[in-house]
């Protein structure tokens, strides 16, 4: 039987009342909703005629004509995950939870071997699993990135994978898990909302993102439950994400199984 990491704390000004409010409107201000308008998007995407593969979803997009403009809205992007992550931190740390309790104060040899084993273990089968759902009508086609081709792209679109892997890890994972365990939820429980959430905000690609965020958010749930180190699943995140985004808008229209 493995022991769980995870610190059990309530301040003396909090109660469980209060605790269940600040975790609806964490929740409500960042994931979600984007979990709900997923919900939608995937209702909508059904309701379409044709297979799910046919329809396309972009995750980076242009969001200006003007290149400077663009520039800014996507520094405001990146800038308003970095928030969404700092908040779950932030709140953490007024619970008598810091950065060190959750394995972020300074990260270690081991941490990033771990985040490279684990961006290995999730990303490869996470991209077979993809082009398996959507060669079967699970998943649309996804995007990673339609950026137009500035010379600020490359870093803009490693700055945003940072950003939403720091987000993601911090809010879904360290906090979501910490602040449930805190009402008296169990680790069962905790890991299964956390894994649920993640797997909610990706639904926009169709059930195949779904399921594999759900998957993914289970290994990543139980590894920082087990470990109590959360930069291992920031780097892993991370990594993937990079990959994703950089690697696809290099290689776009150079490689054949790769969506134009």
């Amino acid at each position: 039987m493995w022991r769980s990491r995870i610190i059990d704390t309530v301040t003396p000004t909090e109660s469980p009342r209060s605790i269940r409010i600040e975790i609806a409107v964490v929740l409500v201000v960042t994931f979600a909703l984007s979990g709900a308008s997923s919900v939608l998007s995937l209702i909508e995407s059904a309701m379409q005629p044709g297979s799910l593969s046919d329809q396309t979803v972009a995750i980076n997009v242009t969001q200006s004509n003007l290149g400077i403009i663009d520039l800014l809205r996507q520094l405001l992007g990146i800038a308003r995950l970095a928030a969404w992550g700092a908040l779950g931190l932030y709140l953490l740390w007024r619970s008598g939870i810091g950065p060190k309790a959750v394995g972020l104060a300074r990260a270690k040899r081991k941490d990033i071997l771990h985040g490279v084993l684990l961006a290995a273990g999730i990303g490869i089968p996470g991209l077979a699993f993809y082009l398996v759902a959507r060669a079967l009508g699970f998943n649309a086609t996804v995007l990673p990135s339609t950026v137009d081709d500035y010379w600020w792209r490359p870093v803009t679109l490693t700055l945003s994978a940072v950003a939403n892997s720091f987000a993601e890890e911090v809010v879904v994972v360290a906090y979501l898990i910490s602040r449930l365990k805190a009402l008296g939820w169990s680790s069962n429980k905790s890991l299964a909302a956390s894994a649920l959430l993640r797997g909610s905000y990706h639904l926009y690609q169709g059930l195949g993102g779904g399921v594999g965020n759900l998957v993914m958010g289970l290994i990543f749930g139980r590894y920082f439950q087990k470990t109590g180190r959360l930069w291992p699943l920031v780097i892993a995140h991370a990594l993937i994400d990079v990959v994703a985004f950089v690697g696809f808008s290099l290689l776009r229209g150079h490689v054949s199984w790769l969506p134009g």
